[in-house]
């Protein structure tokens, strides 16, 4: 595996890093997403790119985004920044998926860190390798299930590891839009002809695109695995190949049961994530369109309403802004980013890496729930260990 020269690694503690992206051109919404988050800590800087397989589109966009470096394909991006004194210090993977693999394994092979849009691969064997080239660099690597940035997330999390709502013995989660509502598919929507075709998104339609989001939040917040789970996914859109619908119940470890729901053409809803935590004592209730609340229901006492700002939540709730402000999505990414960055620091120190966003090893999680899923649907909702 390739090294970068040390003298990319002395300064990491004295300057901005630099950072460049794959994916995300023109046409396309999560690279700009990744762009602003990055940036928005004055932190870092994206100063290259390979952002089409186009070249025309790859040297326009990079030219919109005014970037230092513009390449024509990522192979050639990571071993030109691998080999300058000034080369980026990470990459962002904004590709479809069926190109995470590739391109961070280039890139991790080449000495650079990666940051990666989920799910982590095209297909868990994939997912799996690149674990091992991971865990062999040493380096960090983040994958971005963006609501776990989220300061009300956090809080969640905090209040049900420390014992606020007893032993948890229900969740319910759900993920519903209506963006595919009508087959965009078949049409200029560039979006939608990628996420609705195997070749490029992987097994999953909807149970891949969001259902991961709602897995991830489920376990992030619980802190327990999903260990089984009955799947029926549905194409309710003639000729659409991959689901854009599913209902799961599930089995957690230590006994609690889940509800999982993910769908795409659920007329009527925008991106309502919303996330249901009932123990024995007490309950959480969370929506993403209503980020910096917190519901706390304890038994045979009214609501509390929580919001991000306060002085009595946990310090791993910490809020970027004043109470009162509104924080959403792009400061749920900084977040992210912000540890992400943090531990790249930590790394060229030779410290241990302290973590704090998803990372490889969630992605391979997230990759096995998609095959099961779909495994399970195909059996007639078949229960299957997860």
């Amino acid at each position: 595996m390739s090294a970068r020269p040390a003298s990319a690694q002395d300064a990491l503690g004295g300057r901005r890093l630099r950072a460049g992206i794959v994916g995300g051109g023109r046409g396309a919404f999560i690279g700009a997403v990744h762009r602003m988050a990055a940036e928005l800590d004055g932190e870092a800087l994206v100063v290259a790119g390979a952002m089409s397989s186009d070249p025309g589109i790859a040297r326009s966009s990079a030219a919109a985004w005014y970037l230092e470096r513009s390449y024509d394909s990522f192979a050639a991006m990571a071993r030109a920044e691998a080999g300058r004194p000034d080369g980026i210090d990470f990459v962002i993977v904004a590709t479809p998926n069926h190109l995470h693999y590739p391109v961070a394994k280039a890139f991790l092979e080449s000495g650079i860190a990666v940051i990666c849009d989920k799910p982590l691969t095209h297909a868990l064997a994939d997912a799996e390798a690149l674990a091992t080239l991971v865990e062999r660099s040493g380096r960090p690597f983040a994958l971005t299930h963006v609501y776990t940035g989220y300061p009300m997330v956090r809080e969640a999390r905090e209040r049900v590891r420390r014992g606020d709502l007893g032993a948890i013995r229900k969740v319910l989660v759900e993920y519903h839009q209506d963006w595919l509502l009508e087959p965009l598919e078949r049409g200029a929507n560039k979006q939608a002809a990628w996420r609705t075709d195997p070749e490029r998104a992987g097994l999953g339609g909807a149970v891949g695109d969001i259902g991961t989001h709602a897995q991830n939040l489920l376990e992030y917040v619980t802190g327990t695995a999903i260990s089984a789970l009955s799947a029926d996914l549905s194409s309710f859109v003639a000729g659409r190949t991959l689901d854009d619908d599913a209902n799961m119940l599930l089995h957690l470890e230590g006994g609690a049961k889940g509800i999982l729901s993910c769908s795409q053409i659920a007329c009527g809803e925008e991106n309502r994530l919303s996330l249901r935590v009932h123990g024995a004592t007490a309950a959480l209730e969370w929506h993403q369109q209503e980020p910096n609340t917190l519901l706390l229901k304890r038994a045979g006492e009214p609501w509390e309403r929580l919001r991000t700002g306060a002085p009595a939540l946990s310090p791993s709730a910490a809020s970027r802004l004043p109470a009162g402000h509104p924080e959403g999505y792009l400061e749920a990414f900084a977040t992210l980013y912000r540890a992400f960055i943090a531990d790249l620091r930590r790394h060229a120190r030779g410290e241990p890496l302290q973590g704090g966003y998803p990372n490889v090893h969630d992605g391979v999680r997230g990759m096995r729930f998609i095959q099961t899923a779909v495994e399970s649907s195909r059996l007639g909702a078949k229960w299957l260990p997860l």
